[in-house]
């Protein structure tokens, strides 16, 4: 696991400027750090030691010299490739999966990226051809940005790296910001920052003559399915999954196991835990909501297992962790990253590599919006008028609830997606918490309007659902989801908050031999009537407690916006109402001001979107307006304790 940065063009690179980039992520890789340097071509990478401590400095050249790679990752399927290269004449100097990916090169060209099992980005310098290739790993579990300016080519794992080589790239993407406050993410090639891109999922870049060509890969196909019984396909994927969890064990370090209570990680850890016995170490994050604490089912699997079990439980707050999540993420941030970056502080603290469950819901079937489609077909088959006349008199006079999972919000996402179909019904749920085409319309101001020209930031979802390579409407929304949100939300967050901590985490329901599995399974075996994750609770229910299998869905994210009313409430009025991005001509002061004035007296709850404003402005004040994270907290902190107690006296009464 590593950070990687570099740069190729006509002017000569020096040391200097690459060592300022992999100084600016050094918490990527604290261990070690290497630089090579040659006339236009620059490489450099920081190391967090995994495999093979001692013999594994990078950069790392071919036995020639002619080929040179820096890698962020772990290609899992290294020890299988390792001896058909060896017998094919190709000699190693070390134990690492990087060295591996240098005569995969020399072997196949750009085609090696078919061959490979894992999360993973890398930059491989070709010195005889002067050709520069870039691959990212088929689900975007390692990030990898670049820009391009006078026939120069710089990239790196993180925007920082490339903002602290060139501080004028810190401008403000318009059509990113749009897409934020609509889906709550930003899609590949398009970041935060408009002369910096992100090389997408799935892809590779050849850099020849001063020309860049990014090219897809692989994609993940729905077909065609397993005819297999359930019981027999159940076996299949016990044992793939059985096989993918000891390959992603691959480590000369201790390897834990996140353990949420939930479904995902849990199942994960219990094959980790077969595997490892008591060596496995897990770990628990609870929050003080409701019955929505999972410290108690995670101990029943950790005893069942008898891993050794770290657990805390923690109240994350606005003011102390949100400007140096800002600061990690380089976004702006979702709250599930909050207690992401609390859990990966604890976990670091006992190991360097960690396991998850994230993909699970996406190739599982666990999204209550999967099974909520054919349901919203039957309503929309109720006659319009009627269903117009439920919308007007009895959900428009339902009052908000402000609580988690509310009745209220339930009834009318149902009544919204029944007016819609297909991808744009799709694309409608994923807005309806956030700001749709109407709360946009309201919130941009004109100038704002302009900037965008009129291009929907919903379009890659249509795209995505339209061109799925599946049948199935359930599939196709599988589909867009490992295509966008997956990557864009879920698996960047899980990036940048461990690694903040110098912690690899590791996905094995994303390993790809496992998704082309599950791609391939019915969706009848994934969601069965109202029943989520069919196939995988057969599963659960040979490894795990009766606790786990009867628990509900959370996800510690969801519930967080409830948990930090209090805070925010303090902290919108100030914040939000005095919004550089509302002073900067992006947001209409008057629509901010309403929304919180709505949200404060308790007439309609729009936390979510005051979520999305307090962290797009955090994220403004510290990259364009170049606060510190310190400065930041500072600015919060006072926010909050000069409106605490008017705002607070007005909750009460």
């Amino acid at each position: 696991m590593c950070g990687i940065v570099g740069r190729v063009g006509p002017a000569a690179v020096s040391e200097r400027e690459i060592r300022c980039m992999c100084d600016a992520i050094r918490h990527r890789g604290p261990d070690d750090w290497g630089v090579f340097v040659e006339g236009g071509t620059g490489l450099g990478a920081r190391r967090l030691s995994i495999i093979d401590i001692a013999g594994g400095h990078q950069p790392i050249a071919s036995e020639d010299g002619s080929v040179v790679v820096v890698m962020n990752g772990e290609i899992y399927n290294y020890p299988e490739l390792r001896p058909e290269l060896e017998a094919a004449g190709h000699r190693f100097r070390t134990r690492t999966d990087t060295e591996v990916l240098l005569h995969l090169y020399e072997q196949h060209g750009e085609a090696m990226l078919g061959r490979l099992r894992g999360m993973f980005a890398f930059a491989l310098w070709d010195r005889g051809r002067r050709r520069l290739l870039l691959g990212r790993d088929h689900f975007g579990q390692k990030p990898l940005f670049y820009t391009v300016s006078n026939g120069r080519l710089t990239f790196a794992s993180e925007v920082k790296a490339l903002l602290a080589d060139d501080p004028t790239l810190a401008e403000l993407s318009p059509q990113a910001l749009d897409q934020y406050l609509t889906l709550r993410f930003v899609q590949p090639p398009r970041t935060f920052f408009p002369r910096i891109l992100a090389l997408p999922p799935a892809h590779y870049m050849v850099w020849e003559d001063g020309t860049p060509r990014v090219e897809r890969y692989w994609q993940l196909a729905y077909g065609p399915k397993w005819t297999d019984g359930e019981a027999d396909l159940l076996e299949r994927i016990d044992g793939l999954l059985a096989e993918t969890v000891s390959a992603h064990l691959l480590s000369d370090v201790p390897v834990g196991a996140f353990l949420s209570g939930g479904l995902d990680s849990t199942l994960i850890a219990s094959y980790a835990a077969r595997a490892l016995g008591s060596e496995l170490r897990t770990f628990s994050m609870g929050i003080p909501y409701r019955d929505l604490n999972e410290l108690p089912a995670a101990a029943a699997v950790a005893a069942r297992y008898g891993t050794r079990h770290f657990a805390e439980e923690v109240t994350p707050t606005v003011v102390r962790d949100l400007p140096r999540l800002i600061a990690a993420l380089d976004e702006p941030a979702d709250p599930l990253s909050m207690c992401l970056l609390h859990l990966a502080r604890m976990t670091a603290r006992e190991v360097k590599v960690v396991l998850g469950g994230d993909g699970g819901d996406e190739l599982f079937g666990g999204y209550d919006r999967y099974s909520a489609d054919r349901w919203l077909d039957l309503y929309r088959s109720v006659p319009a008028a009627v269903r117009d006349l439920v919308s007007s008199q009895v959900l428009g006079r339902m009052p908000d609830q402000f609580t988690f999972k509310s009745v209220t919000h339930k009834l009318r996402w149902v009544d919204q997606m029944a007016r819609k179909s297909g991808g744009e019904r799709y694309s409608e749920s994923m807005q309806f918490f956030w700001f749709n085409e109407a709360h946009r319309r309201e919130l941009y101001t004109p100038e704002f309007h302009r900037k965008l020209g009129g291009a929907r930031p919903d379009a890659c979802i249509l795209d995505l659902f339209a061109g799925a390579p599946a049948e199935d409407p359930m599939d196709r929304m599988m589909y867009v989801d490992v295509a966008s949100r997956l990557p864009g939300q879920s698996l960047m967050i899980l990036d940048r908050a461990t690694m903040a901590y110098s912690l690899e985490s590791r996905s094995p329901f994303l390993d790809v031999r496992f998704a082309e599995c599950m791609a391939r399974v019915p969706v009848g075996l994934k969601v069965r009537g109202r029943q989520l994750r069919y196939l995988e609770r057969k599963l659960a229910e040979r490894y795990l407690p009766r606790e786990v299998l009867t628990r509900k869905k959370q996800g510690f994210a969801s519930p967080l916006m409830y948990i930090l009313n209090e805070e925010v409430r303090m902290l919108a009025p100030r914040l939000l109402l005095g919004s550089e991005l509302a002073r900067d001509g992006y947001l209409r002061t008057e629509r901010v001001r309403q929304l919180v004035s709505e949200h404060l007296e308790g007439r309609r709850d729009h936390g979510n979107r005051i979520w999305l404003l307090l962290t797009a402005e955090v994220w403004y004040r510290h990259f364009i307006g170049r606060r510190s994270a310190e400065d930041l907290e500072a600015e919060l902190a006072e926010a909050a304790e000069r409106v605490a107690g008017p705002v607070l006296a007005r909750s009460v009464s």
